[in-house]
Parts: C-alpha cells; structure tokens; sequence
C-alpha cells in the first residue's frame, strides 16, 4: 500500500504541476489576446473553467493527503492518547463516507447522465462527461489517502504505545 500511496503522490503532484501550468497559460494568453492583439480568444476562458476544476479538485485530494486542508482543530488539540485517536478514525470514516456517497457515487452518476445525454462544451466541443470525470477521480483519491491516514495514525499509535510502555 506504501508504494502505491507514494506513486499516487507523485502522480498527482505532477498533474497538479502541469495542470497549473496550463491554466496559466491559458488565462495569460487570453489576457495578451485580448488586450494587446484586441482579439479575444474564444477557447481559452473555456479551458481555464475546465482546468479550474480539475485544479480544484485534484488540489483538494492533494491537500488532504499532505494534511494542508482547513479543518478546525479546537477539539483534538484538547484530545490525548486513546480520545485523540478515536476522534481522527471518526473522522477519517466521516471523510470516506462523504467522498464515496458525494464524490464517488454522485460525481459518477453525474459523469454518466452527462454521457448519456451526449453534452458536449460549447467551443472546444470536449464531452461534458469528460470534465466531470474528475469528481468521481478525487473521491476516490481521497478514499485511498483517508485509508492511509488512517493505517499511518494507527501505526503511529502503536509505536508510541510500545515506546512508553502501554
């Protein structure tokens, strides 16, 4: 499971890393084109929509993963040992269920009725399915990275029980 998480993350950084780019690209193009050559291109704010909400989403599973997510942390930072614990497999399970029932089955009854219907975008003419194949992508990104949350935290838990004699 190691292996794989570690190739996820490497995997994902670098998507992230050029889908960035290009959304760069892509807004900075539209701002030359519009402003200096005063021609509009048309495909471009289409494009940065689209990469915008793959950035976002695969962003979201990548912050997770790094622990650089908002959360609120008044209640586990007054948690110790075994109630600190419980309270981060909580929840991670609270995690999961939202990513499968939301992301996961939601996105991907989304991808398919979109599918289904044959939507196409406007101006590059990309099947709308395709674009929202990336909610059901990071939910299950996020699965794999709340699992091994919380396979690390347990494993953690245990090493410092070992440590202090518990």
């Amino acid at each position: 499971m190691d292996r794989v998480v570690r190739i996820l993350d490497v995997v994902l950084k670098n998507v992230l890393i050029v889908l960035m780019a290009a959304l760069v690209a892509a807004v900075s193009w539209q701002v030359i084109s519009r402003y200096v050559f005063s021609s509009p291109s048309s495909w471009t704010e289409e494009v940065a929509r689209f990469l915008m909400i793959w950035v976002g989403l695969l962003g979201a599973a990548y912050a997770f993963r790094t622990r650089v997510h908002l959360g609120l942390d008044l209640l586990p930072k007054k948690l110790t040992g075994q109630s600190a614990n419980a309270l981060k497999l909580f929840t991670l399970g609270v995690v999961v269920l939202f990513s499968v029932t939301v992301l996961v089955v939601g996105g991907g009854n989304l991808v398919a009725l979109t599918w289904e219907l044959k939507q196409y975008s406007a101006v590059l003419g990309l099947p709308i399915a395709f674009v929202y194949s990336v909610i059901p992508t990071a939910g299950l990104l996020i699965c794999v990275y709340a699992v091994e949350a919380s396979r690390e935290d347990t494993i953690a838990e245990a090493d410092s029980s070992a440590d202090t004699g518990v």
